[in-house]
Parts: structure tokens; sequence; C-alpha cells
């Protein structure tokens, strides 16, 4: 179990026994009936430390209690026309799971311009689509391969990264730092895919500077990665730009993966479909009468600690070398390997 050990997780286990109302009931979301590996990914993510990791998970509890994280997913961004928008330039979904039952996400790192909507609804987004992970996709997992299943893979990719929109960093800090304070060690494995020259110039100097059980976590592949994926998902699981052909093979095992609505950062890709369907549905539970009340969910984000801050002035500082040397005055869009 590395950093968290056992005698660790008693302790801590034995601090979070103190809990009352209503911290008792948001902890309870976040552990999902798995607390002890909830301990130990805080536990982790403070090199495990006790004293660190209890203040880490209070402050993600009271995050939550402070900005109703517990009822985010009964907040749908309406109308549809703006969710899709959202998902049209914030590209993220679910493509299957690995053969070991890890829930398979895809980022469209390269491409995602988040300029269709408002900061704050991407932030909401983002969170949902953890929240559903946490609360939902991984229980079933847990049911569907009926074992233990409490960390997702995540498949990256690079196409059309380039040194442009110096200002998306900012947003996509604040979505990692989300992530970094309050999902820490919710990914197994990153994949890198289709990475062009400037990312390896970024990774090679930001490497350096990630914690070395993230490093861990980072595979670079070579092209669309197809072949070393294959290695641990079924073909209908891999996300849809690292298929040879560009799309799906028909049926198969992997729900999410089928030939049909095949790229999975579609709104009408069956993921997506299943997460706003039921978002809109706790809506409906929790006001039965009336209309949805359109309008974003505002979530206060804490700024981001000295080592993230140090990481995005380390990718601002390499992107300013990359465009002065070829000529060009912009920065990268989105480069940020999520620590969680």
């Amino acid at each position: 179990m590395g950093l968290a050990s056992q005698d660790s997780i008693k302790q801590l286990s034995a601090l979070m026994e103190e809990l009352e109302e209503p911290l008792k009931n948001t902890f309870q979301n976040v552990h999902q009936g798995y607390q002890h590996e909830t301990l130990a990914r805080f536990l982790r993510a403070r090199e495990g430390s006790v004293s660190k990791a209890h203040k880490m998970l209070m402050d993600c509890l009271y995050w939550r209690i402070q900005n109703e994280i517990d009822n985010i997913l009964s907040k749908p961004i309406v109308p549809v026309d703006l969710y899709r928008s959202v998902r049209d330039s914030q590209l993220i979904g679910m493509s299957g799971y690995t053969k070991e039952g890890h829930p398979v996400f895809a980022l469209g790192v390269g491409l995602s311009t988040f300029d269709k909507a408002s900061v704050h609804y991407y932030v909401q987004s983002h969170i949902q689509i953890n929240e559903y992970r946490d609360r939902i996709v991984l229980p079933e997992a847990c049911k569907k391969y009926g074992k233990k299943i409490v960390t997702c893979l995540k498949v990256l990719d690079m196409t059309g990264l380039k040194l442009s929109a110096l200002s998306q960093i900012k947003l996509v800090t604040m979505i990692s730092t989300v992530d970094d304070l309050n999902y820490p060690e919710k990914t197994e494995t990153y994949y890198i895919v289709n990475a062009p020259y400037i990312f390896s110039a970024c990774w090679k100097v930001v490497k350096p500077l990630l914690q070395e059980r993230t490093r861990k976590k980072v595979k670079v592949l070579s092209g669309n990665g197809r072949d070393e994926l294959l290695k641990i998902m079924d073909y209908d699981s891999l996300p849809h730009f690292c298929k040879r052909d560009g799309s799906g093979s028909g049926s198969g095992s992997a729900h999410y993966g089928s030939s049909e609505n095949s790229n999975c950062f579609s709104l009408d890709h069956p993921f997506h479909q299943e997460l706003y369907n039921f978002i809109k549905q706790q809506a409906s539970y929790a006001n039965p009468v009336g209309p949805i009340k359109h309008g974003s969910f505002h979530v206060d984000v804490p700024p981001p600690d000295a080592d993230e801050t140090l990481i995005v002035k380390t990718i601002e500082s390499e992107m300013h070398k990359f465009g002065d040397i070829n000529g060009i005055s912009h920065s990268v869009n989105g480069l940020k390997i999520l620590d969680n």
C-alpha cells in the first residue's frame, strides 16, 4: 500500500470516527463504503503523514458542504444546447473498462478549447463527472467484476496540442486543483497518446517537478497507443482516437465502446446520455414541481499549492521559450497532468 501503512490508516480512521453531521454524511459520499481505501488515498497524497492527511480530508469535507457538492448531481446544465457546447469544448468521456475492471476515461487535451461557456460551467461539469464516476460508475464496476474497484484509468489524447490560448492554463489549473485536493489518487495510470514534439519538450522539464508516485503513473505511448492499450483492454473499450479506423468494432462486452456513437466525447455517446439523464432525473426528484432553473452551479476553488504553481510557471516559461525559438507568442492549451 506504499505510503499508507496499516497503522497510519488505523490512526486516521480513529480521527474520522469523531465526525458529526453533516460531515459524516458527506464523508459517506466520498468513500462509498470503501473507507479503508479512501483513507489510504488521502494518506498517499500527503506522503503518509496522518496529520496532513487528516487536514486534507477535513478540508475536502468542509469544501463539499460549503459548495453543496453532495447535491451537484441534481444540478443539470440547461438548456441542453448549452451542455452540448460544454461537451464539444471540454473533451472528456468514458470509453469502457480495462480487463481488470477499471473504468477507462478519455481526455482530448490537445483539442479542448474551453471557449463555449463560462468557467463555472466547465468546473461544474468536471465535478459532476467526478461525482458520477465515484457514486455510480465505480460501484457498478465493483458489482460487474465482483471485486473492489476504486480507481480509474485515463487516456490523454494530445492531438492538436499547440502554442495557443495561454489564458486557458488558469482554467485547467483550477480544475486540476479541485482534483488534487478533493479527489486524490483516483487515477491508476495516465496514458499519453498522439503526443507531438511540443509535449515532449514540456514533459522533459515538468517531469522532474512531479512527485515520484505521479511520475510512475504516467506512460507516454508511441503513436495512438493502440497496441499497448490492447494489452490491458479489449478493442471495444479503446477510446475512439486510439482506433486505427477511427470507429468502433461492433458489439462487444464494453457497453460504452459500441460502434454507434463511438466518439466518447460527444453528448450523443451512451456514457454522456446516461450521465445527463441521471442528473435531470435527480433534479426532478429534488424539485418535482416547476422547471429546472438555468444558471451555473458556482463552486469555490481553493488556490493551487506551491508545487502546482511551480509546475504551471515552468510550463508557461517553457512555452515562451518554445514560442520565441519558433517566432510564435502563444502557450499550450491544457497541458497539465492531473494528480488524482
